[in-house]
């Protein structure tokens, strides 16, 4: 079984099996989970429930919630970035937030989880979130979801 990096630079390459073996167990301590010492075989990964986010502003409260017309399971991990100025479209260094919440009337509020990260959110400003699946400490291509911060209504 060959496993190849994320590619950088458009190269990539075969992960070594000590490689291999720190990818699985950091994601599976990450998560609170037993490590393993062989790697479990590669999971098929099903749909990810996560569709879209969502940002309010009623009264100066504001909520950030994701579109889940689906469960997301108890393996759809969570992460995001610090608010970045409202031009930026990609960016980089984000940081865990946690397993996606039980959704309720088809979306997931995600607010407590990301001001417990990153603190109060600001108006005027562009939000990133990502989410993926983790099977068995193996991680999905991760979707990426942005919105802005509107001004309170």
């Amino acid at each position: 079984m060959e496993i190849k990096s994320r590619p950088t630079l458009g190269q990539s390459g075969p992960l070594t099996g000590l490689q291999l073996f720190t990818k699985i167990n950091c994601l599976l301590a990450l998560l609170g989970q037993d490590p393993v010492d062989a790697p479990p075989a590669s999971p098929t990964f099903g749909e990810l429930a996560p569709q879209n986010v969502v940002i309010s502003n009623t009264g100066g409260v504001i909520a950030v919630k994701l579109t889940c017309p689906t469960s997301p399971g108890q393996n759809t991990l969570l992460r995001a970035t610090a608010l970045q100025h409202s031009g930026i479209r990609r960016t980089q260094n984000y940081r865990v937030l946690g397993m996606c919440p039980t959704p309720a009337q088809g979306s997931a509020d995600i607010t407590s989880l990301y001001v417990a990260v990153f603190g109060a959110l600001t108006a005027g400003k562009r939000l990133f979130v990502q989410a993926s699946l983790v099977v068995d400490g193996w991680e999905s291509i991760p979707r990426t979801f942005s919105g802005l911060v509107p001004a309170s209504a």
